[in-house]
């Protein structure tokens, strides 16, 4: 057989050549920007030949610090396709963070939206790698006096004007080649970047416009809520672009009434991204019309999806919301949860209820402490390893990680699975908080609380909550004489992570219970929480 290269390039081309008329729709402030996919592609062409005249060349890293919106698919499709690697940086994380993940990165260009550029300044100011920053939009006049000699600002529009509308597409591109790189946080030490291969982004979309998955065509109209920065917003844009599905960007507007007009007004058929917007969306929809008629699928992961959820859906608006779960190690789709053939029709929520179902590419296992598998029953629990041709093998500029055993990625959950191939997550085997689908890392908080003179030890354990699934507790054990007061830690808490991440939950305590290697009990913590003694 022949050995064509899967690459993005390939992609790019499939979708451009074959699905010319389809379109994107980017929601603004005063309307909507619509272009079909052959204007997408040329813009695209267009922009990798100003990356090209900024000295962007092969495996560069160019960042991007946007939203979900038209210049953000055309950097999607033109960086990979021209060599260079796109780096999606997370607008959530504070400065300090995201300015060591430019320079980790080596970012040697960042394509910004303007009403970000706040944001981004002081992550980039001091930064060793960073030479152009390119702002989709009206930059703010000052941004330029703000940068480090030499960075050199432009606007993006301007840079795209004039540019030849083709280019020639590194298609025989070795697909093992870096495409794309995304960031993750754990508990402890600094982030990890997970290199996307050109091989492992076209099979991903492969596997998830399956019809176990998301069963995207060429009649669907699909809006991504998650972001583009949240591991590929799961893989959406690039498997629209491959499908010749219409994608529908809203930017900026993920609150519900805006939402809710747009996925009305485009007919959108599917969308995903995490339980609290899809529980923004029920709550808006309580005492306001909402016509979601025309979806027939709402994806919802990132953190667990509350079955009374998903029945006021099916019930109030008479939509299907489907339970995934994946990481950005896993590209990100690994599991989705539908019933399977044959199943009881009263045991439908008991399935949907599922973590998920492994999906073809992905081999999943359990396995002790001891790193023995463990038996496919249901009961047994243990550690989630997955492996796949979109799973990581490695991070980027990481040599050892003990988060790989014998070619399996240690996922971090633990819980059972069925010879079915459903997963149900029972807990982290780290201590981190999911909060509105974004990672809040327990470490990070107690060594900010820590720091502060009044506060003698402290932890922070995972709270469920209504809205945003979980939001840390923070236990606090203070000094001798020091006041006890919260108001000071939370201010205290501003200076080293985003407000988002400060709790609003916090207790005093005489000690923190701690394990018999000396280490926070926080499993003893979170059953004290639950019977209400703490």
């Amino acid at each position: 057989m022949q050995d064509a290269p899967l690459t993005v390039a390939a992609l790019l081309r499939h979708g451009e050549r074959t699905y010319s008329s389809s379109e994107v729709v980017t929601l603004d402030p005063d309307g909507t920007t619509r272009r079909t996919f052959t204007e997408t592609a040329e813009r695209a062409a267009q922009l990798a030949h100003a990356l090209a005249a900024l000295g962007v060349r092969h495996s560069d890293r160019v960042a991007t610090f946007m939203w979900n919106n038209q210049a953000h698919l055309e950097a999607y499709l033109a960086v990979p396709s021209m060599g260079a690697v796109l780096h999606t940086l997370n607008i959530r994380l504070g400065a300090q963070q995201l300015g060591w993940i430019v320079d980790h990165a080596e970012d040697a260009v960042v394509v910004v939206d303007a009403d970000l550029v706040p944001l981004l300044i002081p992550a980039i100011r001091d930064s060793g790698s960073v030479r152009h920053v390119v702002v989709n939009g009206d930059a703010p006049p000052v941004l330029q006096s703000e940068l480090a000699p030499g960075v050199v600002v432009h606007d993006y529009e301007q840079l795209l004007a004039g540019r030849p509308r083709t280019y020639d597409w590194c298609e025989e591109l070795d697909e093992r080649c870096a495409a794309a790189l995304c960031y993750t946080s754990g508990t402890t030490g600094d982030p990890k970047g997970v290199a996307y291969s050109h091989r492992s982004l076209y099979l991903h979309s492969l596997g998830v416009l399956a019809g176990n998955v998301y069963g995207m065509t060429e009649r669907d109209r699909v809006l991504p809520v998650v972001p583009m920065f949240h591991a590929n917003a799961w893989g959406l844009p690039y498997a629209a672009w491959l499908s010749g599905a219409d994608l529908l960007m809203p930017g900026p507007h993920l609150q519900a009434p805006a939402l809710t007009a747009f996925m009305t007004e485009e007919r959108a058929t599917i969308s995903a991204g995490v339980p609290t917007v899809w529980n923004d969306v029920l709550r808006y929809a309580e005492s306001h019309p909402v016509d979601l008629s025309t979806v027939r699928m709402l994806v919802g992961g990132g953190s667990a999806v509350p079955v009374s959820m998903m029945r006021a859906f099916r019930d109030r608006l008479g939509v299907d919301l489907v339970q995934g779960w994946g990481m950005t190690e896993t590209s990100p789709v690994a599991a989705v949860a539908f019933p399977p053939k044959g199943s009881d029709p009263e045991d439908e929520w008991t399935w949907r209820a599922h973590t998920g179902r492994v999906i073809a590419g992905v081999s999943c296992r359990i396995v002790d402490d001891a790193g023995a598998e463990l038996p496919r029953d249901g009961v047994a629990v243990g550690e989630f390893q997955c492996r796949g041709p979109w799973v990581t093998g490695g991070y980027h500029k990481v040599l050892d990680s003990d988060r790989f055993e014998d070619g399996w990625l240690r996922t971090g959950d633990v819980g059972t699975l069925d010879a079915l191939g459903f997963m149900q997550i029972k807990d982290r085997a780290k201590d981190l908080i999911k909060s509105g689908g974004e990672w809040i890392s327990s470490v990070t908080l107690e060594t900010a609380l820590v720091a502060h003179p009044a506060v003698f030890e402290a932890a922070v354990i995972a709270i469920p909550d209504e809205r945003w699934q979980e939001r840390p507790l923070a236990v606090v054990v203070w000094n001798d004489g020091a006041e006890a007061d919260y108001d000071v830690l939370r201010r205290h808490l501003l200076d080293h992570v985003p407000r988002w991440q400060v709790p609003e939950s916090w207790a005093t305590a005489d000690g923190i219970p701690r394990t018999s290697v000396g280490k926070f009990d926080k499993r003893t913590m979170r059953q004290q929480y639950a019977e209400g003694s703490r």
